[in-house]
């Protein structure tokens, strides 16, 4: 958990750094002309939650990041190793909830927001990481959900009878 946390939290705050080093705030940027309308780089500063929604929410923000950080490093050494996609959602998730808590913390309860893909919201690699984490996490609990269950699972040892 802790080397896919901090390899997302490193990219984060790096990818963050350079952005605010070439770019003032509001500021946008596309190596090409002809891609700006489909994708570009933009300095935005977000005081509420992922996409930029709920905004003014720094302070309730900064509380659940530290929750949910909290929760997940207490109940990720209770999930077994052999399920492996919850074990990287919750990595990712953590990374990603970790990365915008930095910035909430440094920079007055905002988070500085760079990819822009078309009319979507202006989000970062932590709002990236965060929601592939549910993607993982939604995915694996509904592919689990349908898998068969052996009759052992649901009923115990199945006693055998002598012959």
């Amino acid at each position: 958990m802790a080397g896919t946390s901090g390899f997302v939290v490193a990219l984060d705050q790096w990818s963050k750094y350079l952005l605010r080093l070439r770019l003032s705030p509001g500021e946008t940027w596309s190596p090409w002309d002809w891609l700006a309308p489909y994708a570009r780089l933009v300095h935005s500063d977000n005081t509420g939650a992922a996409f930029g929604i709920f905004q003014d929410g720094a302070l309730v923000f900064t509380l659940v990041a530290i929750l949910v950080s909290a929760a997940i490093i207490y109940y990720f050494p209770r999930v077994p190793a052999d399920q492996r996609a919850l074990r990287i959602a919750l990595a990712l998730q953590l990374g990603g909830a970790l990365g915008n808590l930095i910035d909430r913390l440094l920079q007055a309860g905002r988070v500085t927001d760079l990819i822009s893909l078309g009319s979507f919201p202006v989000f970062n690699l932590a709002d990236a990481s965060i929601s592939i984490g549910v993607a993982i996490l939604l995915g694996s609990m509904l592919l689990q959900k349908r898998q068969p269950t052996k009759p052992e699972d649901s009923l115990g040892e199945i006693e055998q009878t002598p012959s």
